[in-house]
């Protein structure tokens, strides 16, 4: 997030410019949440 924001004010974007841009998703902090929240949960015992 702040290297696309250290970019939009270098490049003198404006809000239109940043919102007409193509932003990533999952982000690195989404991945790392959602990764440590799986290996938190207990272990799924079902077998079938």
């Amino acid at each position: 997030m702040i290297a696309e924001i250290a970019l939009a004010i270098e490049m003198g974007a404006t809000l239109e410019n940043i919102a007409r841009t193509i932003h990533a998703h999952p982000t690195l902090g989404e991945i790392v949440l959602d990764a440590a929240e799986v290996g938190a949960r207990p272990p799924n015992l079902q077998i079938y």
